[in-house]
């Protein structure tokens, strides 16, 4: 997996890129928009030119056409009026010319073709029909997250695309579920919790949770019974009988344990980060941000604690595991697995 990127507008109106350690001049007037992704870096220039940053250097997609765009970790998604398209890899693929209502994921893009009155999904560089339009609306709901997508097809029944594959989970729609890499929990018919992960399902209660939430091949629920659990490496552990404040973003379950104190679960260890509870934390792919009462910006990432910096900050931003903060008007940072970097 390539490096994450950050980005940011410094006292000249350039546009800095920070890519593998260097920091990059992409442009000399402030963005009207601009989002990062893992791969690539989508924005509107100051005369509303689409463009995206990628390996190295800026290319203008179109001068004034782009309306609406969405980036994940390796796809952009971009339309022009109604018309879909997808940056993926470097290359431009037209996918639809006119659409309604798309759905995005890391590596996945689930869409509604007006033309031909279809979903459809674009995977791996390959576009693959889903369901066809035939009850007059669209599908009442549908999530997509990273690799995976799953809905209550116009049949109610519930489907899941992933692999390029459509997996025919449950002839019942379900009214309840979530997903995220690899991974998709739901209640059933019968009121069962199962949890669908790299192919295989797994009862894992017998009762519906009275909360649950799902992140990259993790799932963390409070059982009907009471008890905090965690479905991790295709195994369910109890983390005991108390009912949390907890949050599952992308690979991170971060909670309150009975004593106040902040823990996350990481890939099958459990870490302690703070006595207390913070009141606002930002979790993205491998790493939790935030600042701690001793006015400390820290980090936590792939197991590692970092105290970044304790001046006084304008603001401060973490994009999947990278901090960018800015101290004043014009100094700005980048931190990245302990090491700074400013321009």
């Amino acid at each position: 997996m390539a490096q994450p990127l950050a980005v940011y507008t410094n006292m000249q109106n350039q546009v800095i890129v920070w890519d593998r350690g260097i920091m990059r001049k992409v442009d000399y007037l402030p963005p009207v928009e601009v989002k990062t992704g893992r791969t690539a870096i989508p924005y509107l220039d100051n005369s509303r030119s689409f463009k995206i940053y990628y390996k190295g250097g800026a290319r203008t997609v179109n001068a004034g056409f782009t309306n609406e765009f969405v980036v994940s970790d390796n796809l952009i998604a971009f339309l022009n009026a109604k018309s879909l398209k997808v940056f993926d890899n470097g290359n431009i693929k037209d996918l639809s010319t006119f659409c309604t209502q798309y759905y995005m994921g890391d590596s996945v893009l689930m869409f509604f073709d007006g033309v031909r009155s279809e979903y459809k999904a674009y995977y791996n560089g390959t576009v693959y029909p889903i369901e066809g339009f035939l009850a007059g609306n669209p599908l009442e709901v549908v999530k997509v997250s990273d690799n995976i997508a799953a809905y209550d097809n116009y049949a109610n029944q519930f489907r899941i695309f992933y692999h390029g594959n459509i997996i025919e989970q449950e002839d019942y729609a379900v009214s309840s579920f979530e997903v995220g890499r690899n991974t998709v929990a739901y209640v059933d018919i019968n009121r069962q919790f199962k949890i669908f992960h790299n192919g295989k399902t797994y009862l894992t209660e017998e009762f519906p949770p009275s909360a649950f939430q799902v992140g990259d091949n993790v799932a963390a629920y409070v059982s009907n019974d009471g008890y905090f659990k965690v479905f991790y490496g295709d195994s369910v552990r109890s983390l005991g009988f108390f009912t949390p404040e907890f949050r599952v973003a992308d690979n991170m379950v971060t909670y309150r344990d009975p004593g106040g104190y902040f823990k996350v679960f990481y890939k099958g260890d459990i870490y302690t980060l703070e006595s207390y509870y913070p009141e606002k934390t930002v979790v993205q792919y491998n790493s939790i941000a935030y600042v701690n009462r001793a006015n400390i910006l820290r980090l936590f990432t792939e197991g590692e604690i970092y105290d970044v910096t304790n001046a006084e900050l304008e603001s401060w931003q973490l994009n999947y595991d990278v901090i960018k903060y800015q101290i004043g008007r014009n100094m700005f940072r980048i931190y990245y697995k302990g090491t700074e970097y400013s321009q």
